[in-house]
């Protein structure tokens, strides 16, 4: 393996880190600033970085599926909370979980180099 190699497979970004702290970072600050638009804007920006690692690594089909797995669990969050009762960081908690866990089993996950399909 090259150095240039090393290098990039040492400081290749996590996606699904991202989607963590969209969620639940952004959650954090919402509620610990009072001003919900600066979670939602927390929450945006991890999304939109997110967004261009999966176009980047999976291309648009991907990229769409996980963006709409990101905001559901958002969605899904405050249904948890709202609707059903939930505490609010287990309902954060228990999406960020899943999203992130998927995301990384779609997009991050190493791929095997001897399969071809």
């Amino acid at each position: 393996m090259t150095t240039s190699a090393l290098t990039r497979a040492r400081t290749r970004l996590s996606s699904a880190l991202l989607v963590a702290v969209g969620l639940a970072a952004g959650f954090g600050v919402a509620q610990g600033t009072g001003i919900r638009a600066l979670g939602g804007a927390v929450f945006a920006g991890a999304g939109v970085a997110a967004g261009y690692l999966w176009v980047q690594r999976r291309g648009w089909a991907v990229a769409l599926g996980l963006g709409a797995l990101y905001v559901g669990a958002f969605v899904l969050a405050h249904v948890l909370a709202l609707g059903v009762g939930m505490a609010a960081w287990l309902a954060v908690g228990l999406v960020t979980l899943a999203a992130a866990g998927l995301t990384y089993a779609v997009a991050d996950r190493p791929r095997p180099r001897g399969l071809i399909r």
